[in-house]
């Protein structure tokens, strides 16, 4: 893909980044993206994803902004509250960068219908917030062969993985998690508290990563490690990473499981 003038002028400063350069910047511009869940994390890793270039982006959220996203949703403003999240993160887009091609969905994730929400993407990014959906997002990746990155945040402290199950040898979110999650209750940033910004550095961490996961085996950029949950302490400041060993009897991915 050969980028017109406009577009080389827009990325100039990825573009002369020796690990990522031209040809980068054209893998990104001809990439397809779904990002499941448009909240804390989804709003922040959107402005720096449609900031990247990445050229095809499916953005799907059920629900509606309210006055206290405002606090960490960075692309709502008061205009957006009672509107659906997907329409008025499609109109964000639609004014950073009308290049892209955008396409929403404001149904609720589940198994029935996520492997049509996924289908042709290369990349998923799942900020949603209860596990019920989680999973039915990793297994929807798993049996369509697409790359996860799961992200969540709470109070001070983000994780980000990514998760290849589909492979042999690599583990799942379901690896991580269990099965034990597949009920829809779960803590809320409404009960336990949110720190603003601790959703925007989770949205970028997971943003950078899914550059370098869009980009492995093109350049240089870096390995996104699949298979490791890296957690993001807000209070001390610090970032650990730990690896995630696949289960053999995992019902999504394992040569065992149901």
């Amino acid at each position: 893909m050969i980028l017109p003038p406009d577009r080389l002028e827009r990325f100039a400063r990825h573009i002369i980044i020796p690990e990522l350069g031209g040809a980068g910047q054209a893998a990104l511009a001809g990439r397809h993206m779904v990002l499941a869940g448009l909240g804390g994390i989804g709003a922040p890793a959107l402005q720096y994803l449609a900031g990247a270039g990445i050229g095809r982006l499916t953005l799907i959220d059920d629900g509606a902004v309210e006055l206290s996203n405002l606090q960490r949703q960075t692309i709502y403003t008061m205009r957006d509250v009672g509107h659906g999240k997907a329409v008025a993160a499609r109109r964000w887009l639609a004014n950073f960068d009308d290049a892209l091609e955008v396409s929403i969905s404001d149904a609720r994730i589940g198994r029935a219908n996520v492997e049509g929400l996924l289908a042709g993407a290369d990349l998923v990014l799942d900020g949603t917030d209860n596990f019920a959906t989680r999973l039915a997002i990793s297994d929807g990746c798993v049996s369509a062969g697409v790359p996860l990155l799961s992200a969540a945040v709470g109070r001070f402290q983000g994780q980000v993985a990514a998760f290849r199950g589909y492979l042999d040898g690599e583990p799942c979110y379901r690896c991580f998690v269990g099965d034990a999650f597949d009920a829809e209750d779960c803590d809320s940033c409404a009960e336990d508290g949110m720190l603003g910004s601790m959703a925007g550095w989770a949205g970028c961490f997971a943003a950078l990563q899914a550059v370098k996961a869009l980009l492995e085996g093109v350049v240089a950029l870096g390995n996104p490690q699949w298979g490791r949950v890296h957690v993001l302490d807000g209070l001390a400041p610090a970032l650990r990473s730990f690896a995630i060993t696949k289960d053999p009897a995992c019902a999504a991915c394992g040569s065992t499981g149901g």
